[in-house]
């Protein structure tokens, strides 16, 4: 029989914030950060591939060595190291699929068997695969492996379904979350157990942020290149946006000016802000009007 100190186990049962709609809203927008961060350090720095892959797996080494050690949960480093494994999970699918031409479909296969390896082996040495019982380094080790695998699986699979098979992104995100509400039901309906119920939904938010992200950016630039209604100022806002860390960003309306809508965090406003006017002042175009604005409840019936 293994024992633990009791002092010890209270220390890391809050290593994992508890799973709450805010947990998945946060872990959603994280991933929608990296699939942006990895292209933004690719293409706009110009590290290329395999300079990014690099540069972001060091960080990310750094950052599991750090939260390891830790023997509470700090949330900073906990979501640190999660959107820092999102950018590099999607790095090995992007290196798999451009350098070496791995099919999608093969790597989504792939990455499923590794997934399903990992969790064999976590369950064979400690009988459960709970995320609230990681109380100990080996259990924490397998949760990040795991959830290494899972936002591999989720670009593979995300990638296949929006380019490999060309369901596009608006159909990508709607899948993707119509699979994520399915999954709350069983859920909630006890036909699944919360174990398989949180892989799921976590490898299924992978590919539903990504496609969020994607949607914006690409849809904007389908109007730009492929309709021809952009302008440049428009496109500049976009572009500036995107290169200052915003989640997503497009322009909206008629098109040959007009607006520009970007997604972005909270606490990034006022930095994107400063980057969009003084982007616009280095053009030499009239400082844009910048409009906060926060998404809220969709139409319903009210009586």
């Amino acid at each position: 029989m293994t024992s633990y100190r009791a002092d010890d186990t209270r220390a890391m049962l809050c290593k994992v914030p508890e799973i709450t709609l805010y947990f998945w809203f946060i872990k959603v927008m994280a991933t929608t950060v990296g699939e942006t961060a990895a292209d933004y350090l690719n293409f706009k720095l110009g590290f290329g591939l395999t300079g990014t892959t690099f540069v972001m797996s060091a960080l990310l080494v750094a950052a599991l060595v750090y939260q390891v050690a830790l023997r509470r949960y700090v949330p900073w480093a906990y979501w640190l190291a999660v959107v820092l494994i999102s950018i590099v999970g999607t790095l090995i699918t992007d290196n798999l699929t451009d350098r070496f031409g791995v099919p999608l479909e093969f790597s989504t296969i792939a990455f499923g068997i590794l997934l399903a390896v990992t969790f064999a082996l976590w369950y064979a040495s400690e009988r459960t695969l709970s995320i609230h019982s990681i109380f100990t380094t080996k259990r924490e080790v397998f949760y990040w492996a795991a959830i290494l695998f899972t936002f591999a699986l989720g670009t593979a699979s995300g990638d296949w379904a929006t380019e490999g098979i060309r369901l596009g992104y608006l159909q990508g995100t709607l899948i993707f979350g119509a699979l994520i509400a399915l999954t709350t039901y069983l859920y909630y309906s006890q036909m699944i157990g919360a174990v398989l119920g949180f892989w799921i939904a976590y490898v299924l938010t992978r590919p539903l942020g990504a496609s969020i992200g994607d949607l914006l950016t690409q849809s904007h630039r389908s109007l730009r290149d492929d309709y021809e209604v952009s302008c440049p100022e428009l496109d500049l806002a976009v572009e500036s946006a995107l290169a200052a860390g915003a989640l997503g960003a497009r322009m909206t309306g008629g098109g040959f000016g007009g607006s520009a809508i970007v997604l972005a965090e909270v606490t990034d406003v006022n930095t994107l802000t400063k980057a969009i006017e003084e982007a616009f002042t280095a053009a030499s175009y009239a400082t844009p009007r910048v409009f906060e604005a926060v998404p809220s409840a969709g139409a319903r019936r009210v009586v």
